[in-house]
C-alpha cells in the first residue's frame, strides 16, 4: 500500500503537468493528455512492482486501466457540468477522484497480499 501511495503521489502530483491536468478534463482533446498522464502512472508503478513483487507485473496494467477510467469519469463530470476551480463541486470532485485512486491502491494491495 505504501508503494502504491508513493507511486500515486509521484505520478499524480510531481510528474503531472498543467497540460495533462487541464487537458484531460476538456470536452474535446482530452484523450492525449489523459493517455500521457496514465502512461506515467504505468511507467512509475511497473518498475516498482517488478522490483518488489515481479510475479504481480499485471497489477500495473490493472492500475493503468482503473486510473484511466476514474480520470475519464472525472473529466466527463468536469466537462459536462462546467466544474472548474470556481465551481462549488470542484474540491468534492477532486476528493472523490483521490479517494477512488487510494481505494484502488488499497484493493490492489490486498489482492497482492492475499496471493
Amino acid at each position: 500500500m505504501l508503494l502504491l501511495t508513493f507511486k500515486h503521489i509521484i505520478a499524480d502530483f510531481v510528474l503531472q503537468t498543467a497540460w495533462m491536468a487541464q487537458g484531460k478534463d476538456q470536452k474535446h482533446g482530452w484523450a492525449l493528455p489523459l493517455l500521457v498522464h496514465c502512461l506515467i502512472h504505468f511507467a512509475v508503478v511497473l518498475p516498482l512492482i517488478l522490483i518488489v513483487a515481479p510475479r504481480f507485473w499485471f497489477v500495473a496494467v490493472i492500475d493503468f486501466v482503473i486510473h484511466i477510467t476514474i480520470d475519464r469519469a472525472k473529466g466527463l463530470v468536469s466537462a459536462n457540468f462546467g466544474v472548474n476551480q470556481e465551481h462549488p463541486w470542484f474540491w468534492t470532485l477532486i476528493g472523490v477522484d483521490q479517494a477512488l485512486h487510494h481505494l484502488t491502491g488499497f484493493g490492489l494491495s490486498i489482492f497482492m497480499a492475499a496471493n
